[in-house]
Formats: structure tokens, C-alpha cells, sequence
């Protein structure tokens, strides 16, 4: 009876199942209360945990990750499921989908009403360079150090992106730290926010922004796709998709091609990107010295890019007679519409009156692109 409850045992995933297993299953568990109890991205945070559930319960993850096997009789045995879904990630054909989603999402027009505002999305992502800067000073190689430092963007598919390219080994930690430091964009943001602004600059009034010609929204998009591609070649794959959803949002009579990408493609590709993401954190990947080094210089990264874009809209007022408000070039990072919120609320905290979203878009939304065509620089200088 012992032998057979020993046979059956070891049959068992517990027989199999380490403490770094039981770890990840632990912060599984923590990402999914953070997700529900605090609301924190959980369109973003659920999927993901169930997929690092996934890949450390040893025997099925066995099953549901397999690889294809050929047999000596040249017969296959197809795959796991989620190793089909994990190729999406693998071969980086996620990223561009969810950026074309956006851009069907995204409204372009306060950017090209206030377009001075763009060079806070940009000085943004001075963040993501220091960061580069960092990595490469703990000997991290240039291609690992630039995946790390796009972290700053705080844009979970360009993040995705660069790690396919560059270090398919550190994707699972990057992928996570930048979809975490999302989440904590309420928590982080406002604090340095705060810190670096006083209350009278949190209470400076931005005038509101001119209306915007639907002919101006139908230019931009292809314009800045022709131009960004002629400049940097290698961030098409992400500016081109953006800017294709931004045209069919724009142009008024493909509603159909609209809804499509903004519900149905959006929401499919979000699930199977973020479930593969949460499938690639295995225990033995995920639990290192350097994977925990890569997640505190994610959160270096996250943090400069906000203090940077802050910093430069406090430079810019020294010069502009139409004062900015400092507290959206916090914005500057490219969670959207997220960081635009989060200043808002902090602008209100000291006058309920003033409304600064709509302002706040415009860096958000220009991060976005600058974080695009940061990704498209490194491929273009490492690859």
C-alpha cells in the first residue's frame, strides 16, 4: 500500500515542485490581489499570474509548454498549447498588434494642439538612456542594457519588443517589472510629482487647447510615420501599427475596422500577450541575482524618466511666457492614459478647478512615440 501511495506520489507535481516554485506561485498569488483588491492594471496583472501559475507547476507546465517533438519514425508530437500561444511573444508579433489597438484608442489631437508639449515626451525618455547607462556600468552586455533601460517608458509592449530582439533570456523579468511599474504608476508617480514641483507651479492654469482640423488628424499620422520610418527604419514595426490605428480612428468611415481594433484585437491580444508573459517566469529563470538587479534598475529607470520630464517642463517655463504646468511632464511616460490621470488628480488636490488632463495627454501620448523610436534607435545601433 506505502509503494503504491509512493508510485502515486511521485506522479504527483508535488514530488517535483522546488521552493523557488512555490515562490513564484506566491507572487502569482500577490499580483492577483494587487490586481483585484487595489484595482492595479488588472486587465494586465490576472493574465499574467495565471500564466506564471502556469509555467511553475512542474508536471503540467510539462504539458502546456512542451515543445513539438519529432519522433524516429518522423512522426510529431505536437506541442503544448501555450508553447503555439508563446510564439506570438517570441517572434515579437504582439507588440506591434497592441500598438496598432492603441492607436485606434489614442487621440492625437491635444498633442497637435499644444505641440510644444511634445518635447516632454521626449525629454522623458532621458530616463530610459541613463538607464542604458547603468546597466552597461554592472556589465550588463549593450544589447541586455538597452532592454533594460526601455523599461523607463513605461510601455509594456515596446519593452516586449526590444527584449525578443535582444535578450529572449531576460524577457520574462523585463516584461513583469514593466508591467508592474505600470500598475504602480498611482502609487509612484505622485510623490516625485509632489517633490519636485511646489504648490504654486501645481496650481498654474494651462490656457485650453485649440480645436484640432480633421484634416490636420488624418495628415499627422501619415507624416509621422513616413518621417519616423525615413529617420529610424527600425521603429516602423511599432510607430507604423500606432499610426495605422490612429488613421482608421481618424478618417470617420471605417467605424467597423475601429471597433475591431479597439475591443475585439485588443482585448484578444492583450490576453495571449500577458499570459505568455506570465508563462515565460519560470522559477528558474525568474529567481536570480540578476533578475533581481534588472528589477530595481526598472524601477531607476521608471522613476528618472518621470523626474526628466518634470525637470524639463521647469526648464521650459524659464523661457516661455505661457507657463506649463511641471506636473505634466510627469506624464511623459508613455502609460496611457494613466500618467495623464495621475496628474490631473494631483493638480486638483491643491485647486479642484483646474484641469489639466487634456494638457497631460499630449507629453503622455508623445511618450508613446519617443519611447518607439527610442527602441528603434537601439535596434539600429546594437542589432
Amino acid at each position: 500500500m506505502l509503494d503504491q501511495f509512493a508510485l502515486f506520489f511521485q506522479s504527483t507535481g508535488f514530488a517535483q515542485l522546488t521552493m523557488g516554485n512555490i515562490f513564484m506561485l506566491i507572487i502569482a498569488g500577490v499580483l492577483v490581489y494587487v490586481a483585484v483588491k487595489k484595482d492595479a492594471e488588472p486587465l494586465l496583472l490576472i493574465p499574467i499570474a495565471f500564466g506564471i501559475i502556469f509555467s511553475n507547476i512542474p508536471l503540467l507546465a510539462t504539458g502546456v509548454l512542451a515543445e513539438p517533438q519529432v519522433l524516429e519514425n518522423g512522426g510529431l508530437v505536437p506541442g503544448g498549447f501555450l508553447y503555439y500561444i508563446k510564439q506570438g511573444l517570441d517572434l515579437g508579433i504582439y507588440p506591434p498588434l497592441i500598438f496598432l489597438c492603441i492607436g485606434a484608442l489614442t487621440d492625437f489631437s491635444f498633442m497637435l494642439s499644444y505641440p510644444i508639449t511634445i518635447f516632454l515626451g521626449g525629454a522623458a525618455q532621458i530616463g530610459v538612456y541613463l538607464t542604458f547607462l547603468l546597466a552597461r556600468a554592472f556589465h550588463f552586455t549593450f544589447p541586455e542594457a538597452a532592454a533594460i533601460g526601455i523599461i523607463g517608458g513605461a510601455d509594456g509592449p515596446t519593452s516586449i519588443y526590444l527584449a525578443t530582439k535582444f535578450s529572449p533570456d531576460l524577457l520574462p523579468i523585463i516584461a513583469i517589472s514593466a508591467y508592474s511599474y505600470i500598475a504602480l504608476i498611482p502609487i509612484l508617480q505622485p510623490p516625485i510629482s509632489k517633490l519636485l514641483t511646489t504648490k504654486d507651479e501645481r496650481k498654474i492654469r494651462m490656457k485650453p487647447p485649440r480645436k484640432v482640423s480633421k484634416t490636420e488628424k488624418i495628415v499627422f499620422p501619415i507624416i509621422t510615420t513616413v518621417i519616423t520610418a525615413l529617420i529610424v527604419p527600425q521603429s516602423l514595426a511599432l510607430v507604423g501599427p500606432l499610426m495605422f490605428g490612429n488613421l482608421l480612428r481618424e478618417v470617420g468611415n471605417v467605424k467597423r475596422l475601429v471597433e475591431a481594433a479597439s475591443k475585439y484585437i485588443l482585448d484578444t491580444t492583450t490576453i495571449l500577450l500577458c499570459l505568455s508573459v506570465g508563462a515565460s517566469a519560470r522559477a528558474d529563470v525568474f529567481l536570480s541575482p540578476k533578475s533581481l538587479l534588472i528589477f530595481g534598475m526598472g524601477a531607476f529607470a521608471f522613476v528618472t524618466c518621470i523626474i526628466s520630464g518634470i525637470l524639463f517642463a521647469k526648464l521650459m517655463n524659464l523661457f516661455l511666457k505661457d507657463k506649463i504646468n511641471p506636473l505634466i511632464g510627469g506624464a511623459g511616460v508613455s502609460a496611457v492614459p494613466d500618467s495623464a490621470r495621475v496628474a490631473q488628480k494631483i493638480a486638483q488636490e491643491e485647486d479642484p478647478t483646474n484641469f489639466i488632463l487634456m494638457h497631460a495627454m499630449s507629453p503622455n501620448v508623445a511618450g508613446v512615440i519617443g519611447t518607439a523610436v527610442a527602441a528603434g534607435m537601439f535596434l539600429a545601433m546594437l542589432k
